[in-house]
């Protein structure tokens, strides 16, 4: 009689690629995920769709960065190189989502160009999203995920792919994402930290808004966002209701480094019961509304399915 059910159909995996390594290389602060080669990336993109996770989201660390992040649209940068061969190895197996931004790529770790004072130029950056999403959509992803919080963001990256003839390719906007503390286990995974000490308060949103969300959201989905995202979940219960009431595009929800790790130190702590709590957090997030769940537990998910 349970009105909520979680299963692996309702999450997504973020994995990580990087360019430059010969072995996978553990993240310390996010117990059980790597820093993939392309070859490991294609293995365990493999053995999580045999497990029957239907997609996934890929996330580059370059090993050269620049002010504009060239190596996001590079057709040799690393996420291109290892969409085209994640292709080639799932075919039609798996939804590969394609994170689109360019802190990773940058050498100040904003997510757009920034003017000689150091702040993010919004206009200037939607022509390099737009870069971004048709290099993406040529290597191969079906899904691409706008993710840097820029005003117009979607309504640039539609237009790109539209025009190019990759109408058929999705737009996963990140439409409320805030400005947490909880994505310091991410920032370790892809290497960046943010010239100068400073923060993303200047285009992402304040944790203590809630309307805000609603409004954002919609603009979005007026640009064109096939889906939409709120980041991160569990914190913003609240915001991912309201979101998943006030629109008819699917939502997802991002289970955000953070959050993955609180739950993994007090379990290896002994203090709580670390899958159970794991799956209580997920359960509450798909009851809140959240049509997919980007979680990096999705593999320990699918295989407690198969056990």
């Amino acid at each position: 009689m349970a009105e909520t059910a979680l299963s692996v159909d309702d999450v997504l995996a973020p994995l990580f690629v990087r360019q430059g390594i010969d072995t996978p290389v553990p993240i310390a602060s996010l117990p059980g995920q790597h820093q993939h080669t392309v070859g490991s990336l294609v293995t365990e993109a493999t053995r999580l769709a045999s497990l029957g996770v239907p997609g996934i989201v890929v996330f580059g660390v370059p090993d050269r960065r620049d002010a504009e992040g060239s190596g996001a649209w590079d057709p040799d940068g690393i996420v291109q190189v290892a969409l085209a061969e994640l292709r080639g190895a799932l075919g039609d197996r798996m939804v590969i989502v394609a994170d689109l931004c360019l802190d990773e790529y940058t050498d100040h770790g904003h997510c757009g160009l920034v003017d000689s004072a150091g702040v993010v130029d919004n206009d200037a950056t939607l022509a390099l999203y737009q870069r971004v999403a048709l290099a993406q959509a040529s290597a191969g992803a079906d899904v691409v995920a706008p993710s840097g919080m820029m005003d117009g963001q979607v309504a640039a990256v539609r237009s790109a792919l539209d025009g190019a003839g990759f109408d058929q390719v999705a737009v996963l906007a990140y439409a409320a994402k805030y400005a947490s503390a909880l994505y310091g286990p991410f920032r370790e995974a892809v290497d960046v930290e943010i010239a100068g000490g400073g923060d993303r308060r200047g285009y992402q949103q304040d944790p203590a808004n809630r309307r805000e969300a609603r409004v954002e959201v919609a603009l979005d989905v007026a640009e064109g966002a096939d889906m939409v995202m709120v980041k991160p979940a569990l914190a913003y219960l609240d915001v991912l209701a309201d979101v998943a009431a006030s629109v008819d595009v699917p939502v997802a929800a991002y289970h955000v480094s953070g959050e993955y790790a609180m739950v993994k130190a007090a379990a290896e702590r002994g203090w709580i019961d670390g899958p159970a709590v794991m799956t209580e957090h997920l359960t509450a997030i798909k009851r809140a509304g959240a049509r997919m769940i980007l979680t990096y537990a999705a593999g320990e998910l699918a295989e407690a399915v198969h056990r």
